[in-house]
Order: structure tokens, then sequence, then C-alpha cells
């Protein structure tokens, strides 16, 4: 299974990015896709889920800024990101947990590549 992040950059206080994450060697549309991040000396934490049937779920830090969404025809998730804060500087990356066509769980695919996410106040 491969996972490519990409979409980040350099931005302002208050902009927006709109982060993608594409899927290879996995049935994507079995997946719950997450995106997570990690700052420079802290601990990676989940910024958000998109579950199979397009259930979502966010961190609290979030608060109605982000938005998940995916495209099972495309196998790619996506985050779109808006009133970007300097606290939201971190490498995002995604990962997945796989289910079998009966929804059980078989396991999880690890981060893939990140993206680099700076915010300059």
């Amino acid at each position: 299974v491969q996972l490519q992040a990409s979409g980040g950059g350099l931005v302002q206080t208050g902009g927006s990015l709109r982060l993608s994450c594409a899927a290879s060697g996995t049935i994507f549309s079995r997946n719950v896709m997450h995106w997570y991040r990690q700052a420079p000396g802290l601990e990676r934490e989940l910024v958000a889920t998109i579950t199979t049937t397009g259930s979502t779920n966010y961190g609290d830090f979030v608060k109605g800024r982000f938005t998940i969404s995916r495209d099972n025809t495309k196998s790619t998730v996506y985050l779109q990101m808006n009133s970007l804060k300097p606290d939201d500087t971190a490498v995002y990356y995604c990962a997945a947990d796989q289910y079998d066509y009966t929804g059980t769980y078989l396991e999880g695919t690890g981060w893939g590549r990140g993206t680099q996410v700076t915010v300059s106040s």
C-alpha cells in the first residue's frame, strides 16, 4: 500500500490549502481514511477521519475550519483547510484502516509520505 500526500505549502494566517492523498495497492472504497499531523517536538495527532459511508470526525482543534472528503473513483482523500493559524504548521500525513468485503478489520497502512504545511503569522 502506498499513500502519497500532496498540496502543502506556505500560507499566511487566515489562508487556505487543500491537501490530497492518493492511495494505491489497496481497495480504497473499503478503507477508513485519516489525516494526521505532526509538528516539531510534538506527538502526531489525529486531524480528521472519514468512513466508508462518508461519516466524518475531527480533532477538537479543527473547530469547523477543516473538511475531509473522499473520491473513491480516484482513490483519493482530501483535506480542505481554511482559516489557517500558525499552530496548524506541521507535516500532514494520511493513513488508512483497511477492511474486507464483510466489514472485518484487516490492518492499518501506517502513515504515507507527508506534506509540509507552514502558516506564517
